[in-house]
């Protein structure tokens, strides 16, 4: 009990100290004079949003910067889920007799992981432009770690009878993976590609403030004129797009599992 209660003791004081130690360097300059009057703007925006951007004949509205923002994530979790399936299979410890190798594809994909969706969209921007390529392509390469991860725990979970049933049978690798391998891990693949691309929508929105299209563009402009109005009908219609997306996403994973 003793000691038990001072490895408690122990981890509040580390705790403390690691807070102390971060908020040591904060300088407070203070609060602007126009703070509360940009306060009651925002506020006021926000509160009454401006519903005649939702659609525009001529131009840029929410209606196409929505799309558009699904089109980046809808494409970039398509990419994805193609090329992290390699990748996947690899990483799998059960389907590799070498640990050598699947550490080695577990690698890869820690590897991939760590660079953020934001700094593969400014890369991508260099090289081919600003626009929803760009954060498409972004939005692929960075969910090949997180989803190839995912589908190698689905490939490990995977009963191994059927698979050495049809090889004692003297099946073919084709037929193996398409009568054994596919049936199990398509609903988990199928799932964690549900999940995926709940997140990407919402990436596809942060990408945009950089310049990689979707929704974020306009945001990230009404922000810099202080449009607040729109703002705030911008910032509507991607809280009910990723709420509906989140509500369609969670029933056919539910159906899947």
């Amino acid at each position: 009990m003793n000691r038990n209660r001072w490895l408690r003791w122990l981890i509040v004081i580390a705790l403390v100290l690691i807070y102390v130690w971060t908020f040591w360097d904060i300088r407070f300059s203070g609060i602007k004079q126009t703070a509360g009057k940009i306060t009651r703007s925002i506020i006021q925006g926000i509160f009454s949003p401006d519903w005649d951007y939702v659609y525009l004949p001529d131009g840029e509205d929410l209606l196409r910067g929505l799309l558009d923002t699904l089109a980046i994530a809808a494409l970039g979790t398509f990419i994805s889920a193609v090329l992290c399936i390699p990748f996947a299979f690899w990483a799998a410890a059960s389907r590799n007799k070498s640990k050598a190798l699947s550490g080695a594809g577990k690698f890869v994909l820690s590897f991939i992981r760590t660079f953020p969706e934001i700094v593969m969209a400014l890369l991508f921007i260099k090289a081919v432009g600003p626009g929803s390529f760009a954060g498409a392509l972004a939005l692929g390469l960075h969910s090949i770690g997180m989803l190839g991860k995912l589908f190698s725990e689905e490939v490990e979970n995977m009963d191994a009878g059927p698979t050495e049933a049809l090889i004692a049978t003297g099946a073919s690798r084709l037929q193996v993976l398409w009568f054994a391998v596919i049936p199990q891990v398509l609903p988990g693949f199928l799932s964690y590609t549900l999940y995926r691309f709940e997140i990407n929508v919402r990436s596809a929105t942060i990408l945009g403030i950089i310049g990689a299209g979707g929704i974020g563009t306009p945001l990230i402009f009404a922000l810099t004129t202080r449009h607040w109005d729109r703002v705030g009908i911008i910032l509507l219609g991607i809280i009910v797009t990723v709420t509906l997306i989140d509500l369609i996403s969670g029933y056919f994973r539910r159906k899947l599992a």
